[in-house]
């Protein structure tokens, strides 16, 4: 006999039937067979704001028991069909049976992601208090989460073949470089995590070569972080060339369909080593063997919008979690992660000096209070640039601000371009007749004169532009390249930049971060920092760390082949500590004093943090829900502190204004306690309905 068994949790009765298991029924249920099994209920992910997972009833055709999580599921969500992933079934729904809507179709026989990476996608949406499904559609390529790709299942591997560990441009390796070598491949097979400290130069790269090879080698997969896509074709190259296994590249500037075949080569093991930038933390490796996260210092690793992780924080987890190595890799290391290697957790190398005849550029500091300037360019440094290029080497000039000038005057009333979205002044770009917001994209056309008082306005302050103009003109025989994103923005022009760099066709190159990540000039005998001075009174905690890491790395391009390397920063702030610390003591000197500073101030790694932001297009709106969130959380804030709200340092961006509210806590348990009963009320406030607000856990930026 046919028997529909209906459950509801709002008023259950518990019974045992013949089949010895407890079941709840609806009152309303006269008879139970003895052998009825209680079906299950099916908790799916899906793509949507919400933190929570979704129940639905099986699909009738489909045998529930045989499912597993990490496969796709068809769903009815509103008026929509949803793709979601089953991330487990269960005996009952909180929500009465006749709510409950049955799922449609399982898409796939198998899961489209294995146990271990759905526990660590699980893991990190609870860590940074995020949406799961949101978390899991940064793990998947789009054609999967549509449900539009279909997935094969993983076949069985062959031993994969491996390239031959090289030398380093005919070198041997140095013996730092052999003992880093050492320890970290006799830790293959177990979690581990080490500090690759490596001065620029010194050859980190070819640690992480030779360690793959040993991962190769025994049939297991390495996955290779990098901060830019700029950073990719280079390292491709090399990794190419050392390796006859097939790569798989991951980025955010591939096509749909691309990522969709890099993520299947990764997933199917084809791939045997993976490249990529954050959002490749997510890739699915079979047979894990290693991970290497380069220029792990990197804010690129930080996702600032929407599920806002931290790649480099989520490799050392992955690594713990599925028990393989994991190498941080820097220059300049992050002072939370040598705060981690001072107190043990992570292994540090050091490799302290450059392979063969390279060595260390010398820096010196240009007092711009004492001479004459052009176009931000002091004399002596003009005359460097000069006899540099006489003796045939490359210069580079770095200036981290886009455009000809960061702001239009007039002289007559003193106006200033604003942005009208934001509390920003608009960039002049000379070439193009317009003005431009760098922070919401907003431009308009230039001027021809004050908009206030018709006086003739002129642009103030220097931009990559500007500065391209004046080395052009003072040094017409130098072929020069600019590298920023207004000048390498379609596909190929960074490679064909290289080239001419590489080649030595262009005798200088200026541009702005991007030439300081990872690149190797091994012509460029003079690095010329033109403006030192951003960062060094900022309110962010962070700024001095970025702007040391910054000068470091930027002076690193220098020096690093045989002919020796020289440094001109130019400041009107000489007798700056940052700035004496990083001449007199390096980087380890400037990371000891900050460090100080950090534990006095109750800063990370001394503290843990979480940033709640608010949006709205009225900023009482956005103040008056921050503060309803304070008294939220008043009463369960015993070991948090919680500071705010405030604007935000631009207060207005892209027409919204902003404010903010910090949460601190001197560990991060606490921290999460009071989160775990705090968001909840968050969620139910009825001012949250009128803004769009944030959580970071873990912010890299507070402004």
């Amino acid at each position: 006999m046919a028997v529909t068994c209906s459950y509801n949790v709002a008023a259950p009765v518990s019974l045992t039937a013949g089949c010895n298991r407890k079941i709840f029924i609806n009152q309303l249920d006269t008879t139970v067979p003895a052998d009825c099994e209680a079906p299950r209920i099916l908790r799916i992910a899906l793509d949507t704001p919400l933190r929570q997972l979704f129940d639905y009833r099986p699909v009738p055709s489909v045998d529930t028991a045989a499912l597993k999580p990490g496969v796709r599921v068809r769903v009815p969500f509103g008026r929509r069909r949803m793709v979601g992933v089953l991330i487990e079934t269960v005996e009952y729904s909180s929500l009465p049976s006749q709510k409950l809507k049955a799922a449609l179709e399982v898409l796939d026989e198998t899961p489209v992601i294995d146990a271990a990476l759905l526990a660590f996608v699980r893991w990190a949406a609870d860590y940074y208090r995020h949406p799961p499904g949101e978390v899991l559609a940064a793990a998947l390529p789009a054609g999967v989460r549509t449900g539009k790709a279909g997935v094969a299942e993983i076949p069985p591997h062959a031993p994969l073949p491996t390239g031959e560990a090289g030398e380093q441009d005919g070198l041997e390796l140095t013996a730092a470089q052999v003992a880093a070598l050492e320890e970290i491949t006799g830790g293959l097979g177990r979690y581990g995590c080490y500090l690759l400290h490596g001065v620029t130069g010194s050859g980190k790269t070819e640690v992480y070569l030779r360690a793959i090879d040993k991962v190769l080698a025994q049939g297991r997969q390495a996955l290779v972080l990098v901060p830019e896509i700029g950073l990719t074709p280079q390292l491709l190259e090399r990794f190419r060339a050392r390796f006859a296994v097939p790569l798989a590249v991951m980025h955010s500037a591939l096509g749909d369909r691309a990522r969709l075949k890099a993520w299947q080569q990764a997933r199917s093991g084809e791939a045997a080593i993976i490249i990529g930038t954050r959002s490749a933390v997510f890739a699915p490796l079979p047979r894990p063997g290693l991970i290497v996260v380069d220029e792990e210092h990197d804010p690129s690793y930080k996702q600032h919008e929407g599920f806002r992780y931290s790649a480099r924080d989520l490799a050392v987890v992955r690594a713990s979690r599925q028990d393989v190595p994991v190498i941080l890799g820097s220059a300049t290391p992050s002072l939370e992660t040598i705060d981690n290697a001072r107190k043990q957790r992570y292994h540090r190398l050091v490799l302290p000096e450059r392979p063969g005849e390279a060595h260390h550029p010398q820096l010196r500091l240009i007092d711009m209070r004492r001479h004459a300037v052009q176009d931000g360019l002091a004399t002596p440094t003009l005359a460097s640039i000069e006899g540099h290029l006489r003796d045939g080497g490359q210069v580079l000039v770095y200036l981290n601000r886009r455009g000809y000038a960061p702001t239009l005057f007039c002289p007559g009333c003193g106006w200033t371009a604003p942005c009208s979205q934001c509390d920003a002044r608009l960039t002049v770009h000379l070439r193009s007749r317009i003005l431009r917001c760098h922070h919401c994209g907003f431009r308009q056309a230039l001027p021809f004169g004050c908009p206030t008082c018709s006086h003739e306005v002129k642009p103030v302050g220097q931009g990559t532009e500007r500065v391209e103009e004046t080395l052009a003109k003072r040094f017409p025989e130098a072929p020069l390249v600019r590298f920023d994103r207004d000048s390498v923005r379609r596909r190929g022009d960074m490679q064909a930049v290289l080239d001419r760099v590489n080649s030595g066709e262009a005798r200088i190159l200026l541009g702005t971060q991007m030439l300081t990540k990872g690149h190797h000039f091994p012509d460029v005998t003079l690095v010329v920092v033109v403006n030192a001075d951003q960062g060094l009174f900022s309110a962010d905690f962070r700024a001095s760390e970025r702007l040391a890491q910054t000068i470091v790395q930027v002076a690193g391009r220098a020096g690093r082949a045989s002919r020796p390397g020289e440094v001109l920063i130019q400041t009107e702030f000489p007798e700056h500590p940052l700035l004496q610390s990083l001449l007199t003591a390096g980087y380890e000197g400037f990371a000891d004093t900050a460090l100080s500073e950090r534990e006095a101030a109750h800063w990370p790694p001394f503290s843990r943090l979480a940033l709640l932001r608010a949006d709205a297009r009225e900023a009482r709106a956005a103040m008056d829900f921050l503060q309803n969130a304070v008294d939220a959380g008043a009463s369960s804030a015993e070991e948090v502190r919680v500071l705010g709200p405030v604007p935000a340092t631009m207060s207005r961006r892209a027409g919204y204004h902003r404010a903010q509210l910090l949460l601190e806590s001197r560990t991060r348990a606490p921290l999460h306690r009071f989160l775990d009963t705090w968001l909840p009320a968050i969620e139910a406030l009825p001012s949250a309905r009128g803004v769009r607000w944030s959580l970071d856990v873990d912010p890299a930026d507070l402004y």
